[in-house]
């Protein structure tokens, strides 16, 4: 798989544009949008130098070319990466019509990050090679990418796609079935609702709750996980679920419900809003040190 087709080239696609290309792929960009390209121009050389810090500078990057387009942009391509609008009747035409121009053997993979695989492969007439691969942002160095298939979704097609992904460095994780929010974003959204409760009820600020993260699970989790993690916090997963099982689940009976009405909402923006004073620069500092802890990760993780 060669030559990598993405369709949309906001921020999803931009970023697999540039770890595809960094990794020698040609990639062929379809977006609508007549700025788009000016876009990516403006932020191309910080992708492409972080991807040369946590992989290293490749021999050669492939070309990239944009198209406004779709038929010309999606002609010869191995391989699609469809980033459209999180939106069913969208996603099912958008999917539809990439059909169109490409053969029946070429895989096409979505980055949505909550729609199911099955629904939006309804339209299709090759739904057997639809797929979701859901990166996570920064997607050109996150190496997450979650991979399922549909009810129509051929069974080796998740396979084939998740070796493309760890050819161009990624991590892939397979889900054996469909389901809302797919593996991290459930995981995610666990200690996110608990983390909107805290602030909303007055335990703790904003900011102490997201040094909690920090400095609390993050470093550990961030290395090994939470069951090789707290596997190691005992004699191992039975030792470390005799001793402190009962805790977790008086905090699991205790945990916060929280739902993002108005009023929990404007709370919580109120209260973040002076930590986000210079976007740029966390945005920069962000980046920078995921590269880092990957390039940490990488050595001294055990998956």
């Amino acid at each position: 798989m060669k030559t990598i087709g993405i369709v949309g080239f906001g921020t999803i696609g931009q970023r697999w544009t540039a770890a595809f290309a960094h990794h020698g792929h040609d990639v062929r960009v379809y977006d609508p949008d007549p700025e788009a390209g000016a876009r990516f121009d403006d932020i191309r050389d910080g992708l492409f130098a972080d991807l040369a810090d946590l992989h290293g500078i490749p021999a050669e990057r492939g070309a990239i070319t944009l198209s406004a387009d779709m038929a010309e942009a999606l002609g010869g391509v191995d391989f699609v990466q469809e980033n459209g609008p999180e939106d069913l009747p969208t996603k099912r035409a958008l999917l539809a019509e990439i059909e169109t121009h490409v053969g029946p053997e070429v895989i096409i993979a979505s980055s949505s990050s909550a729609l199911l695989v099955t629904q939006m492969q309804a339209g299709c007439r090759h739904p057997e090679r639809i797929v979701l691969a859901h990166p996570f942002n920064p997607a050109h160095i996150m190496p997450l990418v979650e991979i399922v298939g549909g009810d129509r979704t051929a069974p080796d097609v998740p396979a084939r796609a998740r070796a493309l992904y760890e050819a161009i460095g990624k991590k892939p994780v397979m889900l054996n079935r469909e389901i809302t929010g797919h593996l991290a974003l459930r995981l995610m959204g666990a200690m996110w609702r608990e983390a909107i409760a805290l602030v909303r009820d007055g335990v703790a600020s904003v900011e102490d709750v997201d040094r909690a993260f920090i400095y609390g699970p993050g470093p550990k989790w961030g290395v090994q996980g939470s069951f090789i993690s707290n596997g190691l916090n005992a004699e191992g997963m039975d030792d470390f679920l005799r001793k402190y099982g009962k805790t977790y689940e008086d905090i699991w009976a205790d945990l916060g419900d929280a739902t993002l009405d108005a009023a929990t909402r404007a709370k919580v923006a109120e209260a973040a809003e002076p930590l986000l004073t210079d976007r740029d620069a966390l945005r920069a500092n962000r980046d920078a040190a995921i590269v880092a802890m990957l390039k940490l990760i990488a050595d001294k993780g055990p998956l």
